[in-house]
């Protein structure tokens, strides 16, 4: 992967992730508790061995900005391998990034500069576990100018996608940004194939589709456009995704074992966490005993900025010898800086130094960094931002009507409460 360059789109508004977006752009939100979401696609990199990237910000960036500087300074420039962080330089014009495309375009020096054969464009604010060395092999067997990775989807999800139309070959042969009624795919009629805005260009055809249009999108202008001049395919991402790494499966006699496994079940997940339900839900497939999406795997790791806090533990609290609460979590995942005194969690994603005072209830939800919940408080199903010190005996997440006059509530329910909201 050597010849590979990496374009990472981070400048992202995130207004249906707001008010979590309030301070910091959509790439730089924290999830899984240690992580921001950017650090997803930077460890798919990585793994991959891709070892030069791009990241393009622009709208409310210094958190993502010092996040990379000071989590991802991994890189040996002797060896030719770099992470550069990209603002608006307006190298072109008077503008700012416009689009995809444009953001892209304005920074053709770089591309052309280094040299590379391909280039990988992706999203930072996508959840998955992609090889990208299996992406560029099959691209290459189809002497392709670019290469679309898509993903199967049911037909009336379709408004939130670009969906592809192939033919048998796998060419793409037709592209919609959204359609209301998109066409049935011959192949599969109960599913269609929605691109997951995750590419890989010849770069030379890149370098000259961008310098000589001024379409600013990829998925609105460029793509429909190149599917009628270039050779355009589609990469069956649950098909052709192939990671190996270590899962407990169960045995015979009721325990579980540790076992190397080709493809792992998360190697076929993707999630796009454009808005707050599906950021919850993402956050949701990290827990339990069999996550849908695995974090504890060793040969695909998930790589991050490591803070330096104590262990998380557990505690329990009381006012009398009959009356006592053991601190407990179950089916959670548990930052380290964590004190759950005398506290219950459950199905939650804890962020760093979390405190969970006696008799508090947290079910379904997820907290992020420095987040303080009073004895006797009750959340459930929330999304609690940093810096926040929940009161004794609130209850959140349990009274939709009341939690409206206060905060964000999504359409599945969830409660938002902003960053610093209670002081």
């Amino acid at each position: 992967m050597k010849n590979v360059v990496a374009v990472v789109m981070a400048g992202g508004r995130g207004e249906r992730l707001y008010p979590l977006t309030r301070d910091r752009s959509k790439p730089a939100v924290p999830f899984g508790g240690i992580y921001r979401i950017i650090d997803v696609t930077l460890s798919n990199c990585i793994n991959s061995e891709v070892y030069r990237i791009i990241v393009l910000p622009q709208y409310k960036s210094q958190s993502l900005v010092d996040h990379i500087e000071d989590g991802w300074n991994i890189f040996s420039a002797s060896l030719g391998h770099y992470l550069r962080i990209v603002p608006p330089q307006k190298r072109t014009g008077e503008e700012w990034y416009q689009g995809t495309a444009d953001s892209v375009r304005q920074n053709l020096y770089l591309l052309e500069r280094a040299n590379a054969s391909e280039v990988l464009i992706l999203s930072g604010d996508h959840v998955y576990k992609m090889d990208y060395s299996l992406f560029k092999r099959f691209h290459k067997e189809n002497d392709a100018d670019l290469t679309i990775s898509v993903f199967e989807v049911e037909p009336n999800r379709s408004r939130s996608f670009g969906i592809v139309e192939v033919d048998d070959s796998g060419r793409i042969v037709g592209f919609e940004e959204k359609p209301e009624q998109p066409k049935i795919n011959p192949q599969k009629p109960d599913v269609v194939y929605a691109s997951m805005g995750v590419y890989i260009f010849k770069a030379d055809v890149l370098i000259d589709v961008l310098a000589n249009s001024k379409e600013q999108d990829f998925g609105h202008n460029i793509i429909p456009s190149m599917i009628k001049t270039h050779r355009v395919f589609a990469y069956p991402y649950k098909e052709k995704n192939v990671i190996q790494d270590y899962v407990y499966t169960p045995k015979e006699d009721g325990t579980r074992a540790r076992v190397l496994v080709a493809p792992t079940r998360d190697s076929k997940y993707w999630r796009d966490v454009g808005d707050l339900d599906a950021y919850w839900n993402a956050n949701m497939d990290l827990t339990g005993i069999d996550p849908f999406f695995n974090l504890y795997g060793t040969r695909w790791p998930l790589l991050t900025y490591q803070a330096f806090s104590p262990p998380a533990k557990t505690v329990y609290a009381s006012e009398t010898t009959e009356n006592y609460h053991v601190g407990k979590a179950l089916d959670s995942l548990l930052s380290s800086g964590c004190i759950i005194s005398g506290g219950s969690v459950r199905s939650s994603v804890l962020g760093r130094d979390v405190y969970v005072h006696s008799w508090a209830q947290v079910e379904e939800s997820v907290i992020m960094d420095r987040v303080e919940i009073g004895r006797y408080a009750k959340i459930k199903k929330a999304i609690i931002d940093k810096d926040n010190s929940i009161p004794p005996n609130t209850v959140i997440g349990h009274d939709p009507s009341e939690d409206r006059k206060r905060f964000t509530v999504t359409p599945r329910g969830i409660v938002v409460v902003p960053k610093g909201y209670f002081r």
